[in-house]
């Protein structure tokens, strides 16, 4: 005896209706994940890229507010969040050395370790979503296939009639719950290690861009150092001199 999906849907109860109704949300879930996470890594990507052209040449002492207002210019990219977030707390650090005994370059690289954790964490947002649909789908869409089995041997024992014909159709209806649950769970996993190859690339790069910059503010400290000294012996040689 035939079924079409409508005619299994139309014959199912309410128990099995109400587990596809789960799966379909959960389904609808990863793949609304899957789709705003794939637009937010490209928009990142493309405003990182223009942001690098635009102001690679630019990263000195002297251009830091001239970065940081370039990087206001793209507030989707993680590279100009990340530029921005370094010098601004830098530039704070260097102003307000004189209350702080630890150097303003150590200061924004203890800050950078924890905003990058953070950074982390919005790339991954999400991703808990895949993961649990991805692992528990399967259990879901078994559970509607007992279920519906449960119903069929129900009918069968009201009804009185017994046979292979008489239960085949309710356990057809069944498991279409377990087919439906890996048909919502397979792409849920295949979606999950894919993104999280593409953010493990991107946290690979921001963190090394973290590093160069971090190294470049290590060395304007360095040079103010060098700077304040010999200002210092010029205005010393000046007072021995008078």
């Amino acid at each position: 005896m035939g079924f079409s999906f409508g005619e299994m849907w139309s014959h199912m109860g309410w128990p099995a209706v109400m587990v596809a109704i789960v799966l379909l949300i959960m389904g609808l879930a990863s793949l609304t994940v899957f789709i705003e996470r794939i637009m937010t890594l490209r928009r990142s990507r493309q405003a990182s890229r223009k942001f690098a052209a635009e102001t690679g040449g630019h990263l000195r002492a002297d251009m830091v507010e001239t970065v940081i207002d370039e990087a206001d210019k793209y507030p989707r990219g993680h590279l100009p969040h990340l530029v921005k977030a370094a010098l601004t707390h830098y530039r704070h650090a260097r102003d307000t050395a004189d209350v702080s005994v630890v150097p303003p370059a150590e200061r924004t690289r203890r800050y950078m370790e924890r905003y990058l954790e953070d950074m982390g964490g919005d790339l991954r947002r999400g991703l808990s979503v895949l993961a649990s649909v991805g692992s528990v789908a399967p259990f879901v869409g078994l559970l509607g296939t007992v279920l519906g089995i449960i119903s069929a041997f129900q009918g069968i024992a009201s009804s009185g009639s017994g046979g292979l014909s008489a239960v085949s159709a309710g356990i057809s209806e069944a498991l279409i719950e377990t087919a439906l649950g890996l048909a919502v769970a397979i792409p849920a996993v295949l979606a999950y290690n894919y993104l999280s190859t593409q953010i493990a690339r991107d946290e690979g790069a921001l963190n090394a861009a973290a590093g160069e910059l971090l190294d470049s503010i290590e060395g304007w400290a360095e040079e103010e150092i060098h700077q304040h000294e010999i200002e210092e012996g010029r205005h010393g040689a000046r007072l021995g001199v008078a």
